[in-house]
């Protein structure tokens, strides 16, 4: 039985970020990409989304390395494959043994032109891209802070506890260290002995669909924890965005989104627990975030609504109080000073700790 043991959810190809391979595509190109797996295993089968295509993409040659032991990809028996437009495709099979928190790197060439790929933004890792085919992990000349097509990598370990952390840039990572693997989700990883899967998108809203953030909550639920291997618990952390993004005092580089009620995001989480029904699902208090540019007086009215919503109505499996454990002593309104990032909005590398060590007692 194979059992996912690191995902990153796919989005739309953007014009936001930079270097913008996900509008430029790859033709002619290698790309390497390094993840993080949280699930061992004897076996690896890899998973392509193409989501976001309109017309098919092919995949020439593949292959997946760890501890220095490089195997070629299948598809099919053949060594090429296509993603259908708005499919997935998985690789077969191939004998690699694998431990929980080894990195793999996962190689791609394509010898025909993409168009634009469906990739996942804020990656807080090194992709590398290089002309010409280099399946053997020489000749990158490129590095981007994104993955590209690659939307899962799945192990035979059979396990059926797997976590899905579900949420927004809090979840993604944003503000911890790039390329040391210090999201909240890694640090649960390392505590639990599970595989913790991370669907986090920065940016992302339960309620509202973005160009740069992806489909919204409601609508990705599906795709991004139902669909995945071996899974039976889910932490819900989203929201924050719809209440910050709508917040008329944000800051103006943020794209309007709806006015939005307590009542409207309580409809989101309770739309996320109806599809849910089989999974254990934790629901998360929002972080503080006084002070922020997501702050102002209609948000801390609705952040608080929301929130006491979520300790006290019941209606999830569980629940780990973010907000209370996140606070600053002395306002509990505002992040802690030793966890803040610097922008009063997202976690540092201690911040995500005690986010896993808080909902630890909930899993």
């Amino acid at each position: 039985m194979f059992t996912t043991a690191w995902t990153a959810s796919p989005q739309p190809p953007s014009e936001g970020f930079t270097p913008n391979w996900s509008r430029e595509g790859f033709w002619r190109q290698s790309l390497r990409q390094v993840v993080r797996l949280t699930a061992g295993g004897e076996n690896v089968r890899v998973r392509f989304s193409n989501a976001y295509g309109n017309s098919p993409v092919r995949i020439t040659a593949g292959s997946v390395a760890a501890g220095g032991v490089v195997v070629r990809l299948a598809f099919g028996g053949a060594a090429d494959g296509e993603m259908p437009a708005r499919g997935e495709l998985v690789s077969d099979p191939v004998p690699l043994a694998v431990a929980a928190g080894e990195q793999v790197a996962v190689t791609l060439y394509f010898d025909s032109a993409t168009g634009p790929a469906t990739f996942h933004a804020q990656a807080f890792a090194t992709s590398c891209r290089g002309a010409g085919c280099l399946l053997d992990g020489e000749g990158f000349t490129e590095s981007s802070e994104s993955w590209y097509f690659l939307s899962a990598v799945e192990t035979d370990s059979g396990r059926t506890d797997g976590i899905v952390l579900f949420g927004d840039s809090l979840t993604d990572g944003f503000g911890s260290t790039p390329g040391a693997d210090r999201r909240w989700s890694d640090a649960l990883a390392s505590r639990t002995g599970r595989a913790v899967l991370n669907a986090g998108i920065g940016g992302n809203l339960l309620l509202n669909d973005s160009a740069w953030y992806g489909e919204r909550g409601v609508r990705r639920f599906s795709r991004d924890v139902l669909q995945l291997a071996g899974v039976n618990t889910v932490v819900v952390l989203l929201g924050l965005n719809d209440i910050g993004f709508s917040e008329t005092d944000a800051q103006p580089t943020y794209k309007p989104a709806p006015v939005v009620s307590a009542a409207e995001v309580i409809g989101g989480y309770r739309e996320l627990l109806r599809q849910a029904r089989g999974l254990t699902v934790v629901g998360a208090t929002l972080l503080p975030f006084g002070g922020s540019d997501h702050w102002g007086e209609r948000a801390a009215k609705v952040s608080h609504e929301v929130n006491e919503w979520v300790r006290c109505s019941g209606e999830f499996s569980g629940v780990v109080d973010l907000n209370r454990v996140m606070a600053d002593p002395s306002d509990s309104d505002r992040l802690h000073p030793a966890y803040d990032f610097g922008d009063r909005l997202h976690p540092n590398d201690e911040g995500y700790e005690v986010m896993a060590e808080a909902v630890l007692r909930c899993v």
